[in-house]
This record gives structure tokens, sequence and C-alpha cells, in this order.
């Protein structure tokens, strides 16, 4: 029997200069200076819409969510999921837009309609593979949407702006609830640069670091009391326990998001923001953030 002829010719050096070289951005692992233009653009839209017409906000938090679930869709195709796209973007408006104008308990209800109706539309395509991906549709509702109507709650609070400056638990509360989130990022980045040496989740999250974690803790923490004392007039402790639960809550969404992009086998959800990745690359510290953030706030402050 004649053996079969192996080519060993290289690559044909066109060939490989079609494939740009990879940029190595260090231990940071991002862009930094795209990744600093970026924040500054999205914080500075989110300052003017929650200073000039507080409801406009409302419109960016729409438009944040109907385009992490179009990410989210994008990676679960991949995996055979074809979870229903329209269905979701429309409930998850409805359910942000609800849990802004009327409340915790309509969006309960808002949810669960949308759940059920979500479930109908999946079982239009037939038995084959409807757990796999009604489950999938349910959970991207609840991890997208449903976190995100707790923005709506939180702005939903009352007060408004007057000429002496913010009187709107609302709009302080999503002050306190985006710093305090950025904090963290910023402490773990920059303690985990300069000292990260044990990683806290190797195989989820290489770059994440225990030592980044004590920086997240220490930065939220001092931010939590200082917000709390100085924007809130409240007391010392309950901007320790905002601190710290932002601070694990942050790091647990982080974690999560890059579970299912590993499990989805994608490195970025997309690359709509520049220095970031993909939306959810931003979204998942703040969608875990802000349920415990409100609900502190909410119980302990306003």
């Amino acid at each position: 029997m004649t053996e079969p002829q192996v080519s060993r010719t290289p690559p044909s050096p066109s060939s490989a200069a079609s494939e740009p070289p990879k940029k190595d951005y260090g231990r940071a692992g991002r862009n930094l200076p795209a990744a600093i233009g970026s924040a500054v653009v999205l914080l500075v839209a989110i300052a003017l819409s929650l200073m000039f017409v507080k409801t406009a906000f409302m419109v960016i938090v729409v438009a944040c969510v109907v385009a992490a679930v179009w990410e989210l869709h994008r990676g679960l195709v991949a995996k055979d999921m074809d979870v229903p796209e329209q269905p979701l973007m429309i409930g998850g408006t409805v359910m942000v837009l609800v849990a802004y104008f009327l409340g915790s308990d309509a969006l309960v209800t808002a949810t669960a309609v949308s759940a059920l109706v979500i479930m109908l539309w999946v079982l239009r395509r037939g038995v084959d593979g409807y757990v796999r991906t009604s489950a999938a549709s349910v959970l991207t509702l609840l991890y997208i949407p449903f976190l995100g109507s707790f923005v709506g709650l939180m702005l939903g609070e009352g007060g408004g702006w007057t000429s002496g400056g913010f009187s709107d638990d609302g709009v302080l509360g999503i002050i306190v609830w985006v710093l305090l989130t950025i904090m963290s990022d910023i402490g773990g980045y920059i303690a985990g640069v300069l000292f990260g040496k044990h990683a806290m989740a190797p195989v989820i999250s290489p770059k994440k670091s225990w030592e980044g974690f004590a920086g997240s803790v220490v930065f939220t923490v001092a931010t939590g009391i200082g917000l709390v004392v100085w924007l809130l007039d409240g007391s010392w402790w309950i901007g320790v326990a905002l601190g710290v639960v932002a601070c694990v809550m942050a790091v647990l969404g982080d974690l999560v998001e890059s579970v299912i992009k590993r499990d989805l086998g994608v490195k970025d959800m997309s690359q709509i923001i520049p220095g970031h990745g993909g939306l959810m690359d931003r979204l998942d510290s703040l969608l875990a953030t802000v349920a415990p953030v409100w609900l502190i706030l909410h119980y302990a402050v306003f």
C-alpha cells in the first residue's frame, strides 16, 4: 500500500501576512486608552440624561437591555439554543418601563407574563429541543431584562433635579450604584496589575486575582462610606455594607459572565464598545450589583 503524500509546504508569506498580529495589552488584558475613552462617553451620556430629562435615562437602559439580549442571542445560537430574540427584547423593554413607572409589584407580574409568553413562543417551533431553548430563554430574561429592571426601580424612588442640586433619591441611588461598581473595577484593576499573584479562579478568569479582589474591597468600602455619609446623609455602617455587597456581587457578576463566555466558546460577546468588547462585558458587574444596592438603599436610606 502506498503511503499518502503529506504536504509539508510551509504557509506562504502572503497568507501569514494576511492575519494581523494580536496586540498584547499586558496584564491589564485590554486596550486601556480605548477603554477609558468609551467609559467617559458612556458616563457623560448617563450624567446628561439624569441631569436634564430623568426619563431619558430609561431610554439608555432599554437600549442597553436590547443590545445585551442581541449579544447573548448570538452566543447561544452557536450552541444550538436559538432563543426568541424579538419577544425577549419586547418583554425586556416592558419589564424595564413597568419597573420605573409602576414599581416592584408590577415588575413581578410583567416578568412572569413575559416568561410564559416566551415559553409559548418557543413551543411554536415544536417539541424537539424545547426544554433546552426555553430554559435558555428564561435564563436570558432573568439575567438581562429582570436584573436591568432594578435600574428602573432605583430611578423611580422619586424626587427631581432643582437649581440647588440633586434632590432626587432615584438619581442619587443611580450615582451611588454606578460609582460603587466602577470603583470595584478600578480597585481590582490597580491592585491586580500591581500585586496580583494568586489567581482567584484560574480556569474561569485567569487575570482575576485575590489581591485584585482585596483592592476592590478597599475601594468600594471607602467609596460607599463617602457616598452614604456625604451624599445621602446616612450612617457610615450602611456605606460599609454597600461597599462589601457591591464588591462581592460585582466580582461574582464578572465571573458568571466569564463562565458563560467560556461555555459558549467566545472571548467577547461582541466588539461594539472599543476597548471593552461586548456590552455584556461592561454590564456584567452592573447587572449583578444593582439589585442588592437598590435593596439596601430602599430600606436603609431612602
